[in-house]
């Protein structure tokens, strides 16, 4: 049943153009920006997830290594405090993207998937990082009936993979979560994690400043020079400069400071709403006992959570691309997606109309043509990058940062052999072709969504290709 145009006004009319991560009290006061000329052993460039586990794990390989994490705005307030905080296992965007690019490393990356999971939250109870975890596994819902025998496969792909993994029909899937639009479900038990990212991101901040890492904001980085006699790299922002003997580079979505990194990610935009805290008997009327993380199994998908003062999360859906890698802040907000947003979350819970959207915001993410992280070396191996996670940062950074630091060390270790790491992604065209391809694949997408699964020639073409579009 159509949802009210004015309804969906007055969901949205207190709605607070932030993210809701961020709207706390406890939110650090920014750390001053880095002025006139310093040195160090090793700048990271970035003060997102990959910046910070760069810097943390840089110090534990070397307590004595001077760190020095420049930071263009302040921590958390790019996209590691935009998201929706599911932290998944993955490093390859799913089993089912991962056999499909990387099928005799598959079952590997998936083990040092976990690895890294495990080892995240070790480091978490390490530096005493109340990140707000909830290890809840995940359920994706068809709401089609094409999407059922998807499921279906999927299950059979994470038993291979020897996961806990349940195929749920209808009534079953209606009874954990109480949605009239769900047809069955996919319940993956384990390797997947919901986390406050603003709260993670301090935390590591502060983890890093303990462990001697020099941390600064507002310090934004415009270009990265080499030393013709090969001694260093001079990284200069607008205020200062640094000579580092190395850099590692965790821009993500932002804007890359070498061609590897322009030519291979495009950011995406992705948008989302919170509503305000769900009463008692709100909650009784969506069952979701188990808090997991859900999301829709459609190729535009929804993705959705309990805050831990229970309220529903809820993104996804519309990925935009803007023009030219467009990153800015004016496109933080976007009414039109943030209104088909509301309209779709009533018809999924229509039992609780009247209840209003407290945030809305949006976030840029690094998508890559085969949705997984790229990492290489520049500059005769003194700067390294990992970038392009494609929506799984929370989890995968940690490994990218890892994998970043190993390349800096020049001797080959069991990450940087992987074809995972020194196989790249193709790149995207440059614009205006960019532009066009990007968007003549979002609509394809759409298309195979109201066409019952069926992927047109286009999509077809870019599959034989092994390249995609993806949030």
């Amino acid at each position: 049943m159509p949802v009210p145009t004015d309804e969906i006004t007055v969901s949205l009319a207190d709605a607070r153009p932030t993210p809701f991560w961020l709207d706390q009290p406890s939110r650090p006061e920014p750390r001053p920006a880095l002025t006139g000329t310093d040195t160090a052993d090793l700048v990271i460039v970035g003060g997102g997830f990959t910046g910070l586990w760069a810097a943390i794990q840089a110090k534990e390989d070397d307590p004595a290594r001077d760190v020095l994490l420049l930071e263009g705005g302040v921590i958390a307030d790019g996209a590691s405090g935009r998201n929706g905080g599911f932290l998944s296992a993955s490093l390859t965007h799913g089993l089912a993207n991962g056999l499909a690019h990387f099928p005799q490393e598959l079952q590997k990356l998936h083990h040092l998937g976990l690895q890294n999971f495990d080892a995240l939250f070790a480091s978490l109870g390490r530096y005493g990082i109340d990140a707000q975890v909830e290890h809840t596994g995940e359920i994706t819902f068809a709401t089609a009936p094409w999407q059922v025998p998807v499921l279906a496969e999927a299950v059979d792909l994470h038993r291979t993979f020897d996961e806990h993994a349940e195929l749920l029909d209808a009534e079953a899937a209606r009874q954990l979560v109480h949605s009239p639009t769900y047809l069955g479900a996919l319940w993956v038990r384990d390797g997947v994690a919901l986390v406050d990212p603003a709260r993670l991101a301090w935390g590591l901040a502060a983890a890093a400043e303990s462990l001697g890492v020099r941390l600064h904001e507002h310090t934004p980085i415009g270009s990265l020079q080499r030393d013709p006699a090969d001694r260093g790299v001079m990284v200069r922002s607008p205020h200062a400069s640094v000579w580092a003997q190395q850099v590692v580079l965790g821009t993500n979505a932002f804007r890359g400071l070498i061609p590897s990194i322009r030519a291979r990610v495009a950011p995406v935009w992705d948008y989302v709403l919170v509503t305000e805290p769900l009463t008692a008997a709100q909650l009784d009327s969506i069952g979701w006992e188990g808090r997991q993380g859900l999301a829709d199994a459609s190729n535009q998908f929804h993705y959705y959570r309990l805050t831990a003062d229970n309220r529903i999360l809820w993104g996804g859906y519309d990925a935009i691309y803007y023009r030219n890698n467009g990153v800015g802040p004016e496109l933080a907000q976007r009414d039109a997606t943030h209104r088909l947003l509301a309209r779709q979350f009533f018809v999924t819970f229509p039992q609780l109309e009247g209840v209003r959207f407290s945030h809305r915001w949006g976030g840029p993410i690094a998508t890559t043509t085969r949705f997984t992280l790229t990492a290489g070396t520049t500059h005769r191996g003194r700067v390294a990058y990992a970038v392009g996670y494609t929506g799984l940062g929370v989890g995968a950074s940690r490994f990218g940062a890892r994998v970043a630091l190993d390349l800096l060390s020049g001797s080959p270790t069991t990450l940087t052999q992987l074809q995972f790491v020194h196989r790249k992604p193709l790149p995207f065209p440059p614009e205006p072709l960019r532009s066009v391809a990007i968007n003549l694949t979002r609509r394809a997408i759409a298309r195979a969504d109201q066409r019952q699964g069926r992927r047109g020639l286009w999509l077809r073409t870019l599959d034989r290709f092994g390249v995609g579009f993806d949030s």
